[in-house]
This record gives C-alpha cells, structure tokens and sequence, in this order.
C-alpha cells in the first residue's frame, strides 16, 4: 500500500543551529539530496483557503528542474498530517503548467525559493532549509500509509526532536512565519503578466 499520508513538522532555526545540524546529519544521518526549489502557492489567494483556513493546499512546484502538480488534504499548520497527491512532469514543462492552471483560473499565487539538504536521521526524513537572503527552518518528516498511524508518527517526530534539541512551531508561530515570510521573502505571481518561457529564462526551469 502507498503511503501518502504526510505527518510534518516544522521548526525556525537560527544559522548557527542548521550550521550545526549539516555537521550533525553529515556524520549520524544519511544525506540524500539537495534540492534548489521554486514553488508557486495558489490556496493563499483563493477564497476560504488563504493560510489558517487552508484544508487543501494547490500548488505547482519546481525541484531540481523536475516540475510537479501538487495537492494536499487536510489541515495546514506547524503540525500536519495531511494526504498528498502528487504527479510530476517533464524537465521544461513548467510554464506550460503555469499556464494550464491560468487558463483553468487558478491565476495568482505566491512564489517561494528555497534550498534545502535533506537527510534520513532515525527513520525520519529531515529538511534543513534556507530562505534565501531571510531565515532558516526544518521539517521533520514521516510518510504513513493510514489513519491509524499518524498519531504515532506524530509522537515519534516529536520525541526526536526534542533529542535534537529543535523547538516546534506552535499554530501561532507557524502562521506568522508564514505571514512574515510573505511580507518579506516571497512574490506574488499573477498570470496576467506571465509571458512564454518567463520561468525558463528567469531561473533555467
């Protein structure tokens, strides 16, 4: 059976602490990848969706030059346990996907960069992340394959980070991390001024 139940948490690092976690990871973890990621958020601006609301999540997102669709069910916060259904495409295809959803009505979005260096650490997958030119933060993350576990998931998470030493984010934090995130590190994107080819010749997507 797929597990695509995504139980997520989230922390705010300062440098110095993701400084030390790559060290950390490096030698008791597993590196697995690092990934350069361009994501476009839709469920901000549609109505009832915005960010506290949000019980789906819509977005088209770019890692590594491999463009993917992405929908998420359930409850956005510091602490998710949401299903995700995901399909990705072709290197290249991402424009024709921004454009796809335009024409569908799906129109504004918020742009996100990130960079990240993701590790395997005690059967949880760990995202060491950077905003560029803001902040830093983790994810901690467990795939489940029912209901049933993701309480256990969620526990189990918990119970490793607080070895680690990571503070979580509580609902609150959360949202005004994302809100300030916003305000200061993202773009809006409108479709209206979407030309051919603008993420290709923008950032080689």
């Amino acid at each position: 059976m797929a597990k695509n139940i995504e139980v997520e948490l989230r922390g705010l690092l300062s440098k110095s602490k993701y400084d030390y976690l790559v060290g950390f990871f490096e030698k008791s973890g597993k590196f697995r990848e690092f990934k350069e990621r361009a994501v476009i958020d839709y469920s901000t601006f549609r109505p009832g969706e915005e960010i506290t609301n949000r019980t789906r999540d819509i977005r088209l997102r770019v890692t590594n030059r491999i463009p993917e669709i992405i929908v998420k069910i359930g409850k956005f916060g510091g602490m998710e346990q949401r299903r995700e259904i995901s399909v990705k495409t072709n290197i290249g295809d991402f424009d024709k996907l921004v454009c796809i959803f335009g024409i569908i009505g799906l129109t504004k979005g918020m742009l996100c960069f990130r960079k990240s260096r993701v590790y395997d650490y005690k059967g949880i997958e760990f995202a060491l992340v950077e905003v560029p030119g803001h902040s830093y933060y983790f994810e901690a993350e467990k795939m489940v394959h029912s209901t049933a576990s993701k309480e256990k998931a969620r526990k189990e998470i918990e119970k490793i980070c607080k070895s680690l030493g990571l503070k979580l984010f509580d609902e609150k934090g959360f949202f005004e991390y994302i809100d300030k995130l916003n305000k200061e590190a993202n773009e809006v994107f409108e479709f209206k001024n979407h030309k051919e080819d603008y993420f290709k010749k923008r950032f080689g997507l």
